[in-house]
């Protein structure tokens, strides 16, 4: 369904700043100028944020091709010639209202889920039940804000018979704009727990919020053996007028008077779940199977269940299609390929906006220029086949992918939409594939796995793997960014951002980082060392980077690759001003020793300082800056305000001397929260970034590093017998089942953590170390743990047990676990 741009106008009400072709047609609503998928045809909101407008990049967007924009503040027109401008009062109110429109227009069931956890699983599997019966619009991935919603309602369109959107609330209000662009039929209230829990006085105005969204609803089904949420269907259902036809289906595992009972939760041999339930209407019991046994899924698959009954599936069916769940993978991974390359799976499902996100994760990790993408056939789209695929090729040529390897019986149709010499190459099926992956070139490249879950493109990530250490670290990339936007919302508007990816990225791995962080418009990064800084430019970074150790042997790298050193003594800017002479231009960064005395100009070395600089006018000085001796120990606050002190006289002299101001920074991690006075014009965020904060804020922070290994063997041990080098676990007191996993001291897990004095998860449960650590493996006690088996899972850090366990069990704290994880474990990296 097209929009012209005046039918846009009168939705909204909005003025005409510059009117250029009114009958101009709009097919996609945009909100990022990093996501341009088809230029001329998009809408740009230009929504204010703290740190980023949209206002900013409207110049970028004209010169990429875009025309129809959406703006709140004044526009100078010729900026934008041949654009056609709408101002309104504001733009996500603006953007929201268009969505609300268009979900106006359509007149078929649509479910609108909400709760702390399991929307998107539950979205995701009635996906999976109900296709069959029906064609089905639903929210990409997780898609649930207020800028979320109203992109995921705009996919709707006439051939769709179903709509699932869910929504998600961090604060009273929001629920209510969201339940206006959805005006869901069908509502589900999959729980309610902790999950930004921040935002309400209580659990209960948490759970009075989430209803609002469905107060126009047909049918309400929930677990009422949550109370908050029982109460609040009861109280809202007596306020109700008479006439009401609102329609309330509740169930229960605890015997509550509801409309179905589970009567049997049973765990299975073969991994599944029994459960067994009486519909109060049949009066007569009902069995499903699942494949899975935690809680959570057992719960989601009930939603689901009574979904499916109201809806009419014969209970046969829904046996089957039950038994035939599958998991839903939320997270798009990026690991080391074959012959240089790097590969992102995104593998479990495939549809067209999920390829657009993952094209988008692809592209930010793009180090050279061949970039290819396996793709399987796109099942049950709803689209014809032709106009499907020409979607398909505009994302791929949109974000410069070279090669498209094609698989299935329908993807070949993409042919007639791809340019003259576009290299594609088509299997029938993943069988044939794998038999001529040998003729198949694969080198230095970015290649995506993008494949419908039936086509087990998992086969062929083993063949493209670089084979590795079976122990591997996990960057939650979401995590990451989460975190930057903690601190980020901490900072005045024009604050700049400089990001600490020194070390590896803290062990993370730098370039990854670097990109992402790049992407998500940090302003700076810095490193420790030339060669960090030279390996991110390699890697296509251009952000501009601070070195922060550099040494007279690495000033012409630093000038080769624009990079930018830190100064920090007299010796140093004299053998910078020499290698520069008067000709070569170096953007540099001064240090001062405030108190830290570690490195730094002091006092008395202003003048000479300043000296040389006036002098060399071709060495450029972007920022002065020092380093915080304590910034999170308020202990020392009197002392934080004297390095500021002095910082703030020693900067005047320079600024003075130099005849222009350069930046200020001065707080780092620790800083940010406790300072906000001493942000100046920039902040350096480090270990804040990876979950790791003493200064008040490691409470909403997320994880980001989880450590893993596996169990190589378990073994039963006799009483009397000892375990591991010299003998020092002692004698066992009685048998024990000793599992050894694939992680020693030359992994990163020092031999301090031996001897029981560290536990790691395993199933869910600690096992304690016994022995020593050795160098290449661990033993641990899972006598308790019955149901561990070699092969199995384990987790040395993450959520629990966390690397703060770790530091202090090694005497240590969570800059140095982070950077002691060998390069041989393989990094994973993963988004959401």
């Amino acid at each position: 369904m097209k929009y012209l741009i005046a039918d846009i106008q009168k939705i909204l009400g909005a003025k005409w700043v510059q009117q250029t072709d009114a009958s101009a047609h709009v097919e996609f609503l945009l909100l990022d100028s990093r996501h341009i998928a088809a230029p001329a045809v998009s809408l740009f909101f230009a929504l204010p944020g703290k740190r980023h407008d949209g206002h900013r990049y409207l110049v970028d967007l004209h010169k990429a091709g875009v025309r129809h924009f959406v703006v709140s503040e004044q526009i100078e027109p010729a900026a934008l010639p041949e654009a056609n401008i709408l101002q309104v009062p504001d733009t996500l109110t603006a953007l929201q209202a268009v969505a609300a429109h268009h979900r106006s227009r359509f007149h078929v069931p649509v479910v609108g889920i909400t709760g702390s956890n399991g929307k998107t699983v539950v979205k995701e599997w009635l996906e999976q039940l109900l296709s069959p019966d029906y064609n089905i619009v639903r929210s990409p991935k997780s898609y649930n804000s207020q800028v979320g919603v109203p992109l995921s309602v705009w996919q709707m369109q006439p051939e769709h018979t179903l709509a699932i959107f869910e929504a998600g609330i961090s604060q009273p209000g929001e629920m209510e704009r969201l339940a206006r662009i959805i005006r869901p039929t069908i509502g589900i209230f999959t729980n309610i727990g902790t999950a930004h829990r921040e935002g309400f006085s209580s659990k209960s105005q948490k759970v009075w919020e989430k209803m609002r969204l469905f107060e126009n609803v047909e049918t309400l089904i929930y677990c009422c053996d949550y109370s908050e949420i029982e109460d609040a269907v009861r109280s809202e259902l007596g306020a109700l007028d008479k006439s009401s036809k609102k329609r309330v289906f509740c169930w229960s595992k605890e015997g509550k008077d509801a409309d179905m009972q589970i009567t049997g939760i049973e765990m299975m041999a073969n991994g599944f779940t029994r459960i067994t339930g009486a519909f109060v209407s049949s009066a007569h019991l009902a069995t499903i199977e699942i494949p899975f046994t935690d809680a959570a899924s057992i719960e989601n698959a009930i939603h689901c269940w009574v979904l499916m009954y109201l809806l009419d599936i014969a209970q046969d069916e829904i046996v089957v299609r039950m038994f035939r769940l599958e998991p839903v993978e939320m997270r798009l991974e990026l690991k080391t390929g074959i012959n240089r390359c790097v590969l992102v799976n995104d593998f479990y499902n495939n549809d067209l906006n999920s390829l657009r996100i993952a094209l988008q994760f692809a592209a930010q990790q793009a180090r050279t220029g061949r970039f290819t993408v396996v793709l399987s056939d796109i099942l049950q789209s709803g689209e014809p086949t032709d106009r499907l695929y020409a979607k398909v090729a505009a994302a791929m040529l949109e974000k410069n992918v070279t090669r498209l390897i094609g698989i299935g019986q329908e993807v070949a149709a993409i042919r007639d939409s791809l340019p003259p010499g576009f290299e594609a190459i088509f299997f029938q099926s993943t069988d044939v594939f794998l038999q001529k992956i040998q003729n198949v070139e694969f080198e230095n490249e970015l290649v995506l796995l993008k494949g419908a879950r039936v086509y087990a493109f998992e086969r062929i990530a083993r063949r493209l793997e670089q084979k590795a250490h079976k122990t591997v670290l996990e960057v939650n990339l979401s995590a990451l960014i989460y975190n930057l936007n903690i601190y980020s919302q901490l900072l005045r508007p024009g604050t700049k951002m400089l990001a600490m990816v020194k070390a590896s990225g803290y062990g993370s791995g730098s370039a990854e980082v670097a990109k992402l962080l790049e992407f998500h418009k940090v302003d700076y990064l810095g490193v420790a060392y030339t060669d960090e800084g030279v390996e991110l430019r390699q890697a296509g970074v251009r952000l501009p980077i601070l070195v922060l150790n550099p040494d007279a042997a690495s000033f012409d790298a630093i000038y080769r690759y624009g990079l930018e050193p830190e100064v920090y003594g007299l010796r140093l800017l004299d053998e910078l001003a020499r290698f520069a002479g008067k000709v070569k231009r170096l953007a540099i960064h001064l240090k001062l020793d405030t108190g830290m005395h570690r490195l730094g100009f002091e006092p008395k070395d202003v003048a000479e300082m300043v000296s040389i600089l006036q002098q060399h006018e071709n060495l450029e000085v972007r920022s002065v800056f020092s380093h915080l001796s304590a910034s999170d120990a308020p202990q020392h606050d009197s002392f934080t305000h004297q390095q500021a002190a002095r910082f703030a006289e020693m900067f005047e002299k320079i600024k003075s001397g130099l005849g222009y101001a350069p930046l200020r920074h001065l707080v780092n991690t620790g800083g940010i929260a406790r300072f906000p006075a001493y942000h100046f014009d920039m902040v350096r965020l480090g270990i804040g970034l990876y979950g790791i904060d003493a200064s008040g804020l490691q409470e909403r922070l997320r994880v980001v590093n989880t450590l893993k290994a596996t169990v190589s063997q378990i073994k039963e041990v006799p009483p009397g017998d000892t375990v591991g080098y010299n003998r020092n676990s002692g004698p066992l007191d009685r048998a024990r089942r000793i599992a050894t996993i694939s992680i020693g001291y030359a992994d990163g897990l020092l031999r301090l953590a031996g001897g029981g004095r560290y536990s790691v998860s395993l199933r869910g449960q600690l096992a304690p170390t016994i022995g020593n650590v050795c160098m290449d493996m661990t033993m641990v006690d899972v006598t308790h743990i019955p149901a561990a088996k070699e092969g199995d899972e384990v987790i040395v850090f993450g959520e629990n047990p966390s690397v703060q366990a770790l530091a202090t069990c090694l005497q240590t704290i969570p800059y140095e676990v982070f950077t002691n994880i060998s390069e041989r474990v393989k990094r994973v990296y993963w988004q959401e």
